[in-house]
């Protein structure tokens, strides 16, 4: 199993948002979590990726606990966060936006992870030298997943990578997700969409005040008449 979560607790200073999330990511899956407005999603991924410091429980890469560690430690250890507001060096161009997503890599050892990230987006590449401020919001979207590319993650974690998005670059962007869990990258995505985010996940975890309530695969949740009626609209 590549990433296992046991009993998370978390939150923000005394407030707990998290009530013993248990989760479990295989290899080379997409794993969704979905769930409305404040039931726990960003906190999750936040508690994950060392954002959010956890009251207790394990967090399992690999085998390797590494709940409670510093961010940095974390992205070196193989998880890296894209947040839903990208987080983006705005004055800098994307060539020194992906830059700086491999800085704790060794100097010289991303010239191949740049080219993978290139054919991924290509229009990153058309756009190398142009300032992330002035992108769109697709672009600026597919700048940010290409810069947590750069640090060689085994596992990618997405908050709302397509909010905001016009249907087709938020189409476009899903369908990079899936090639990068074809190039072996476990993937857990929080998506608003649910409709969306279920059709390209192999499972998915529903979240309801700080708890897991239900999981499936995507197709079984995307069926199921309790997320139908709560999450897609049917």
């Amino acid at each position: 199993m590549m990433l296992e979560i046991d009993d998370l607790h978390a939150g923000y200073r005394r407030l707990e948002i998290l009530h013993g999330v248990t989760m479990h990511l295989e290899k080379n899956e997409i794993v969704s979590l979905i769930g409305a407005n404040g039931a726990g999603k960003t906190t999750t991924l936040r508690a994950l990726s060392g954002l959010v410091a956890p009251h207790r429980g394990r967090v399992l890469l690999d085998g390797e606990d590494i709940c409670g560690r510093r961010a940095d430690r974390i992205v070196r250890s193989g998880l890296v966060h894209v947040a839903q507001d990208r987080a983006l060096f705005g004055s800098l161009p994307v060539s020194e936006n992906l830059e700086m997503g491999a800085y704790t890599r060794k100097r010289g050892a991303t010239a191949e992870s740049l080219e993978r990230v290139y054919e991924l987006f290509p229009i990153l590449a058309e756009r190398r030298n142009q300032r992330a401020d002035t992108m769109s919001g697709g672009q600026q979207q597919m700048l940010a997943i290409g810069r947590a590319m750069m640090a060689e993650p085994r596992v990618l974690t997405l908050d709302e990578p397509s909010v905001g998005l016009a249907p087709k670059l938020a189409a476009e962007v899903l369908e990079a997700i899936v090639r990068i869990r074809d190039d072996g990258v476990t993937v857990l995505i929080v998506e608003q969409n649910a409709a969306q985010a279920l059709a390209i996940s192999d499972r998915a975890y529903v979240i309801e005040s700080g708890s897991i309530v239900l999981t499936g695969t995507g197709t079984e949740l995307a069926h199921d008449d309790r997320v139908k009626s709560a999450y897609l609209g049917i």
